[in-house]
């Protein structure tokens, strides 16, 4: 029997939430109607589940009011897990990782501790919808997406997880662009027939938001789901990469470099062009550490086409993102590839 599980995500911040002088308040224990935010996430989907972890950031104060908040709504399936510790990294990607390895559920749907009004015959359907697919995502007809209310197949999502932290990368919305299948579910299809006033999307920043209710505006008409398919994701190259960075970390900048070439080149050849861009990027850091200790004219050269080869894939992989309408990601590839053509121009210039 297919095992679902739920990851809310209850260790940020709340900058926006905070008043001027006041005391800092954990905006996933604000009442809505009397309940905490972080009650009404794990309300929404507590029947379809068989398992819920509430992630939290190191904590214990915070850790101890959410399981008393668990106790007193008697709230029995939650469990609640501590981020891990992943390099300098912090924030949602790091809490999507550490929910994805606290369960063995073979699909799990990630839900910010701030949208307390997910319906849960969406969140059936986001289950539902990903058949065949790693990742299903809600983006609106603008190429918005939900980044962080989403449903994943868990295994290979958490070894994608882990390949991009190791790697350093941040952004929660590059597992959507590493999975290269993915399910885009427009809020304004089928999500409107289920939840009709798309109270799913509400989202609580700031006090003002807990009276105002008000969930998202899409622009456009767009009411048709986009699969894409960008290709077979080789899982073992994939971890290659993790291990190349491992080597890198260690001082190791030749064999890194090796390894990431290796990789790019082979993920280029299947048109991978997400992966082939962190390797072939990756390879042009490993050289340029390794020129930090040996000021060598080639290996600066070497970096730079190498940096070069990886803005012409992130070129091709946000084209591929244009043509299916995915007009966010598509800017996430374009920024990835201004960045490595401005070392590229900073290398020169010296």
């Amino acid at each position: 029997m297919t095992k679902r599980a739920a990851v809310i995500l209850a260790g940020g911040k709340g900058k926006r939430f905070q008043s001027a002088n006041g005391k800092w308040q954990d905006k996933a224990l604000a009442k809505l109607n009397g309940k905490p935010l972080l009650v009404h996430a794990i309300n929404s989907v507590q029947d379809i589940v068989e398992e819920i972890v509430v992630v939290v950031d190191n904590n214990e104060l915070r850790t101890n009011q959410y399981r008393d908040t668990l106790n007193k709504f008697e709230i029995k399936n939650a469990s609640i897990v501590i981020d891990l510790k992943v390099r300098n990294l912090s924030g949602p990607l790091i809490a999507i990782l550490t929910g994805l390895k606290s369960t063995h559920a073979d699909y799990c749907i990630t839900i910010p501790a701030d949208v307390p009004m997910l319906s849960r015959k969406v969140a059936e359907y986001l289950f539902d919808e990903i058949n065949g697919s790693l990742i299903t995502v809600p983006m609106w007809p603008n190429g918005r997406l939900e980044t962080l209310l989403m449903v994943l197949e868990r295994q290979t999502t958490l070894e994608i997880t882990e390949v991009l932290c190791q790697l350093g990368r941040s952004r929660p919305d590059d597992i959507i662009r590493g999975t290269q299948k993915a399910l885009f579910a427009s809020p304004l299809g089928k999500i409107k027939e289920l939840d009709p006033e798309l109270r799913s999307f509400v989202n609580i920043n700031t006090p003002e938001d807990l009276s105002l209710l008000q969930p998202r505006q899409g622009q456009g008409m767009c009411a048709e789901n986009v699969r894409l398919d960008l290709g077979v994701l080789p899982i073992w190259e994939i971890q290659q990469l993790a291990t190349a960075s491992l080597k890198r970390d260690v001082g190791d900048f030749l064999e890194a470099s090796e390894t990431f070439s290796g990789c790019a080149i082979e993920l280029e050849n299947k048109d991978l062009f997400f992966w082939a861009a962190i390797a072939w990027e990756n390879k042009g850091k490993s050289l340029l550490s390794m020129h930090g200790q040996d000021r060598n004219r080639e290996l600066t050269d070497e970096a730079e086409a190498s940096l070069l080869k990886a803005a012409q894939n992130y070129g091709s992989e946000a084209e591929a993102y244009l043509y299916n309408r995915c007009f966010v990601l598509a800017e996430r590839a374009k920024a990835n590839k201004s960045w490595c053509e401005l070392q590229v121009e900073k290398m020169a210039s010296k």
